[in-house]
C-alpha cells in the first residue's frame, strides 16, 4: 500500500492520547510490520522489527536532519545536536563521545556515582521518607558532573537545581502545557550556564580536568575543522550530563521491579555478572521508556509493501518491539533469565535505539547507562527500607512514563551488598 494513495487523517493527536500504545495498536494487524500514518501533517511510515532497524538506521533510507521537531530540540536535545546531523557532520560530531564507550572511562563513571550513591544512602537513613526517583536523580547529577569536570557548588544548592532541570527537560519533551514549558525553561537557563563555564574555560578563566568530557566539548573539532561555538559545545555537554541524570527512570523501574517480584532481589545479591545484567536488560526491555524514534526518508521509500515518500516520516516503533511476543515470547512477563538463555541480537533489544553506537543515531551513552544500572540495582537489592502505600501505577498515556509517586521508601538502612558483581567476580 502507498501511504499517498488515499488521504490519511493526521494522527499526531492521537499520538498524544494515547502514547507508547499508539504504534503497537497501529501495527497490530499488519503482520509485516509495516503501516501507513500521518503526523505533524507529513505522510509517516511506521515499522517495527530487526529488519526494520537496520531499514531504518540505513543514512541511504533515513536522515535525522529535519526529523525532530522544534519543541523536542528546544526541551530534550537542544538546537544543532548531534541528534539532528546526518553523514560526515554526524560522524564527526560523534566522535566526541565515543571514547566515554571505552570500558575505563564507564568504570569512572560507575565509581563516581556509586560514591555519590553511598553517601546519600547514609543521609536516607535519617529522613522520615525518601522519593527514590527524585533522590536518584541527584545522586546521579553529582556522579556525572564529577566525571564530566563540570563544578557544582553545593552550598548554593546547585545539585539540587541542576538535577531539577536535567529532569524536567526529559519530562516535558514530549507533552503539552506546564510540562513542556518547565522543560523549555530548565533547558535554556542551564544552556546558559554550561555556556558561561565552556566560554570560561576557553578565556582560562576556569579550568576543565585533563581527560574529562569539559575538556573535550572545549577543544572538539568538526568536519571542517572549526572548533564548536560555546553554546553548541554547552548543548553537547548537556548531552552528556542530562541522559546520565534521566538513568532515574530506570532507577525507579528497578526499584518497582524489585518490589513486584522480590524473589529477584536474592538473585541480585547472590549472584554474579550474568545475574545483575540479565535483570538490567530486563528492566530496560519491560518498562516503557522511549515509544519511538523518528526519521525523514531521504528518498521513495518501500518497506514491506508499505510506501512513504521523499521527505515523508518514518517511525521506528521501539515499545512495540521491545513487547514483541514474536522476539521475546511473554513480553508482558518480567522474566531476567530469558537474557540468560540465548543471545539476544543488538538489533532486537532497542529501549536507546539500534544500531552500531559508533556510526549510527543509537544512543553512545547506552553502555554507561547499563554500566550504572548493573551497580544501582546491586545497591538497591541490599538495601532495606519500607514502602509505604502510595501509587505505584505507570501510565502508557504519559510520556515518558514514570512510576506516580516517583516510589517512595521509608525506614532506610544500608544493605551489606554494596559489592559489584564485576568486583566479586574478580
Amino acid at each position: 500500500m502507498n501511504v499517498t494513495e488515499r488521504p490519511l487523517l493526521d494522527r499526531s493527536l492521537t499520538a498524544l492520547a494515547q502514547g507508547y500504545t499508539w504504534l503497537p495498536a497501529l501495527l497490530r494487524h499488519t503482520p509485516g510490520g509495516a503501516a501507513a500514518t500521518r503526523v505533524l501533517g507529513r505522510p509517516a511510515l511506521a515499522l517495527r522489527g530487526p529488519e526494520a532497524v537496520r531499514f531504518f538506521y540505513d543514512e541511504r533510507h533515513v536522515h535525522r536532519a529535519g526529523a525532530l521537531p522544534g519543541p523536542v530540540l528546544s526541551t530534550l536535545f537542544g538546537h544543532g545536536a548531534v541528534h539532528t546531523l546526518d553523514g560526515d557532520a554526524h560522524r564527526a560530531r560523534k566522535a566526541l563521545f565515543l571514547p566515554m564507550l571505552h570500558g575505563d572511562r564507564i568504570a569512572a563513571l560507575v565509581e563516581e556515582v556509586t560514591a555519590a550513591w553511598d553517601d546519600a544512602a547514609r543521609e536516607w537513613a535519617a529522613a522520615e521518607q525518601v522519593v527514590l526517583f527524585d533522590a536518584a536523580a541527584e545522586v546521579l547529577t553529582r556522579g556525572v558532573c564529577r566525571w564530566a569536570g563540570v563544578p557544582l557548588d553545593d552550598e548554593a544548592g546547585e545539585p539540587e537545581r541542576l538535577a531539577h532541570d536535567l529532569v524536567a527537560m526529559v519530562d516535558g519533551f514530549a507533552t503539552a502545557g506546564p510540562r513542556h514549558w518547565r522543560a523549555r525553561r530548565a533547558r535554556a537557563r542551564q544552556e546558559r550556564r554550561f555556556e558561561r563555564l565552556v566560554a570560561d574555560v576557553r578565556a582560562g578563566r576556569a579550568e576543565a580536568p585533563a581527560g574529562s568530557v569539559l575538556a573535550a566539548v572545549c577543544r572538539h573539532r568538526e568536519a571542517d575543522g572549526e572548533r564548536l561555538d560555546d553554546r553548541t559545545a554547552a548543548v553537547e555537554l548537556l548531552n552528556v550530563v542530562r541522559p546520565t541524570t534521566a538513568v532515574c527512570w530506570f532507577v525507579a523501574y528497578a526499584a518497582h521491579a524489585l518490589h513486584r517480584w522480590p524473589q529477584h532481589r536474592e538473585r541480585l545479591r547472590d549472584g554474579g555478572l550474568a545475574e545483575a545484567v540479565a535483570f538490567v536488560h530486563e528492566v530496560r526491555r519491560f518498562y516503557p521508556f522511549v515509544p519511538y524514534l523518528g526519521g525523514v526518508a531521504a528518498q521513495r521509500l518501500t518497506w514491506r509493501g508499505v510506501s512513504v515518500p521523499e521527505g515523508g516520516l518514518v517511525l521506528l516503533d521501539v515499545f512495540g518491539q521491545n513487547h514483541d511476543a514474536r522476539l521475546w515470547g511473554d513480553p508482558y512477563t518480567f522474566r531476567p533469565a530469558r537474557f540468560l538463555e540465548h543471545v539476544v541480537d543488538r538489533d532486537e533489544l532497542i529501549p536507546q535505539g539500534g544500531g552500531d553506537p559508533a556510526t549510527n543515531h543509537r544512543c553512545p551513552g547506552e553502555g554507561l547507562t547499563i554500566g550504572i544500572l548493573e551497580a544501582l540495582a546491586l545497591r538497591l537489592a541490599g538495601l532495606e527500607y519500607t514502602v509505604p502505600p502510595q501509587d505505584l501505577r505507570i501510565s502508557l498515556r504519559r510520556v515518558p512514563a514514570r512510576v506516580a509517586d516517583g516510589f517512595v521508601v521509608r525506614d532506610v538502612h544500608a544493605g551489606t551488598h554494596t559489592t559489584s558483581p564485576a568486583a566479586r567476580a574478580a
